[in-house]
Formats: structure tokens, sequence, C-alpha cells
């Protein structure tokens, strides 16, 4: 009989410590019923009850569970069973395409200041090569005011 309520009290303590991991590794706002420090002290000085009390009603629900019509406690509606949320913005296709869209803008956007850039030099260039060439020494009519004085 002492075996027997050595291993009740071993289960006990286990319970209670799985239930007080979870409680402090759960999201502040995907606790429900209680604030965490009122099912900590719950599950500290009753064990086994609030250690059953928590996984019952104050932990938080998996995506697996159903939610009876109640939104998930983040506040975000459940995407249902038809639809796959992302996990991360690189699983989420329309976050790609996005990036994709944009990337594809400022190439665009790119591409177009190098041809006016090239526009611009090649306009330069060709206004060089029709001006004739001036000779050393002589200085052109409109230099004149310059080199008096």
């Amino acid at each position: 009989m002492v075996r027997l309520y050595a291993l009740l009290a071993v289960i006990q303590l286990v319970l209670a410590v799985f239930a007080l991991i979870s409680c402090l590794s759960a999201e502040d706002d995907e606790i429900r019923a209680l604030p965490r420090f009122a099912w900590v002290l719950i599950i500290l000085f009753f064990p086994l009850v609030g250690s059953i009390a928590w996984f019952v009603a104050g932990r938080p629900q998996s995506a697996g569970r159903p939610t009876f019509g109640m939104r998930p406690a983040g506040g975000r509606p459940s995407a249902g069973p038809d639809r796959r949320v992302p996990l991360a913005p690189d699983d989420d296709p329309e976050f790609l395409r996005s990036l994709d869209s944009e990337r594809s803008k400022q190439d665009r956007e790119l591409l177009d200041r190098w041809e006016r850039d090239l526009r611009r030099r090649e306009e330069e260039l060709r206004r060089r090569e029709d001006q004739p060439p001036r000779p050393e020494g002589r200085t052109e009519p409109g230099d004149q005011a310059g080199a008096a004085g």
C-alpha cells in the first residue's frame, strides 16, 4: 500500500512539474481563463487539481482542437480546414509574389536610369565629335573676353 501512495505522489509531482513548465512557457496572450500568475499559484498550492485544471481550462488551444465557434486566443479568425496558414513569410506564396514584383519594378527603374544615362553620354559624345577641333594657341571670338586683361 505504501508503494501505491509513493507511486501516486510521484505521478502527482511529475504532472505538477509538466503543468508548471507548460504554464510558464505559454505566451501571455494564449493563456485562457486566468492570468499566468493565478495559474502558477493554483498549480503550486493544489498540485493534482491545479495541474488537471491547467491542462483542461488554461492551456493554449492547439491548432488541431476545434474552437467551437470562438476565435483563437490571438484574436485572429481561424483559417479553416481548406486554407493553409503559412508559418513563415518565405512559405507564403503571396508574400513571395510581392517580393518578386517589387524586385522586378526596382530592376526596371534601374535599367531605365542606365538607359537615360547612356543616351545622355552618347549625345555629349556626338556633340563633341560634331564640333571642329580648336587649334592650340588660338582663341575663339567668345574666349577673347576672358583673355583680355
